[in-house]
């Protein structure tokens, strides 16, 4: 359709976008002979009666997709192969909000919008500052949707695409802000499944709050037919590590290894995983045992920090952080250390163990052939611990958790 200035005010207000006061508005700021479309347009725009998305939408013959019942569609701030994300207003309270809405192509197909609104009943059962609230939803079956909290600000993948890579501190602050996040979920007994740069959203105040739990926890993948069918690819990389590692399909620690992968990027600016679009090239193992150690490819990372990178992406999962709340213990301290104003690197602390075994070459002798096993909690007590037993010839296992060292 070809619109003119009257014929698209009269569409406006059919849509329920204007009101008629407004239009009056429009109408006697613009001089009878100079009502075009394009003065027209402009007037609407400057006054903020309607958006640009609203708009082109409307100029292309769209007349659905503009409300979800009382939230106005303002403009689209996230889409993906299942949903999009849409930045709306309550049409009484005023309250911006997040609406996700269901893909036409998946709302005809029950078991697709049964996931769907499991995620939103999952989400709604989680308050926390680092995690985004979910409100309402709407099982509509013209179109189903969610009612989340709007995060001014950005995903982390849209911040690494123009930080490339980030200091050690603030990657370490966003870390932390993560594993809170999956700490307070495990608490209500969810993993969160789909950890990528994507589903971390970095507020204007530099807060990071985790979106879009439980999507890949619903999704099938335990048969070839099934991960070609599954609606997110990334519960194909989960599968194929809890497949190389024999752990079930809900297991937290899962969902630590994909926060250390994202730490890795965050340090390194480079995904750790070979990535493919084939979705059963994805379940080969190699991906996982070919990673390149992060500090050879920045040997100036602090260790404190690559400690906690290398032990939450160990391929053995006993050897990962055990759960949240330990990771998140350890990620405090090496913040601390950081702010501190520690940043030893690897090389930084080999010489200094040569250099102190040339001293305590006598003092090595004490400790030979026996075994030390430390419990402690603090990172830079156990390095303490750790170098100055060492240099006094003893073995030494160390741990944070009690129970661990009992077993």
């Amino acid at each position: 359709m070809q619109f003119t200035a009257q014929s698209l005010s009269q569409r406006l207000l059919e849509l329920g976008l204007v009101q008629p006061e407004q239009l009056d508005q429009v109408w006697s700021a613009i001089p009878r002979k100079e009502q075009s479309l394009d003065n027209f347009v402009q007037q609407v725009l400057r006054k903020e009666l309607v958006t640009n998305f609203q708009l082109e939408r409307v100029l292309a013959g769209e007349r659905q997709g503009y409300f979800y019942g009382k939230y106005k569609v303002l403009y689209m701030i996230g889409a993906g192969t299942f949903a999009r994300v849409y930045r709306s207003v309550h049409v009484d309270t005023k309250k911006v909000v997040a609406v996700k809405v269901l893909r036409l192509r998946h709302r005809e197909e029950p078991e697709q919008v049964e996931q769907f609104l499991r995620e939103g009943q999952m989400g709604m059962q989680l308050r926390h500052p680092n995690i985004v609230s979910i409100y309402e939803i709407v099982g509509d079956p013209r179109a189903p949707y969610l009612v989340m909290e709007f995060v001014e600000g950005q995903t982390l993948r849209e911040l690494m695409a123009v930080r490339r890579r980030l200091e050690p501190l603030a990657a370490m602050r966003i870390l932390r802000d993560v594993v809170a996040g999956l700490d307070a979920a495990l608490k209500e007994g969810i993993t969160h499944r789909d950890m990528k740069l994507s589903n971390v959203l970095v507020s204007a105040s530099g807060r990071c709050k985790l979106v879009d739990f439980g999507l890949a926890a619903i999704a099938k993948t335990d048969t070839p037919d099934e991960l070609a069918d599954c609606p997110n690819a990334r519960a194909i990389d989960y599968a194929a590590l809890e497949r190389a590692t024999g752990v079930r399909k809900d297991d937290s620690r899962s969902d630590l290894y994909f926060a250390g992968v994202i730490l890795y990027h965050m340090l390194s600016g480079v995904a750790p995983l070979t990535e493919t679009r084939d979705r059963l090239a994805r379940l080969n193992v190699s991906r996982f045992r070919e990673v390149k150690p992060l500090g050879a490819l920045i040997p100036s990372l602090p260790a404190n920090v690559l400690t906690v990178c290398s032990r939450a992406m160990e391929l053995d999962p006993k050897r990962r952080y055990q759960s949240p709340a330990e990771m998140l213990s350890e990620i405090r301290s090496v913040i601390e250390r950081l702010e501190a104003g520690d940043t030893t690197t690897v090389s930084q602390l080999i010489n200094r163990q040569v250099s102190q075994g040339a001293v305590d070459a006598e003092a090595a002798k004490e400790g030979d052939g026996k075994v030390v096993m430390v419990v402690e909690s603090r990172l830079e007590m156990q390095d303490l611990l750790r170098e100055r037993l060492r240099s006094r010839g003893y073995r030494v296992l160390v741990t944070s958790n009690p129970q661990r060292a009992l077993q």
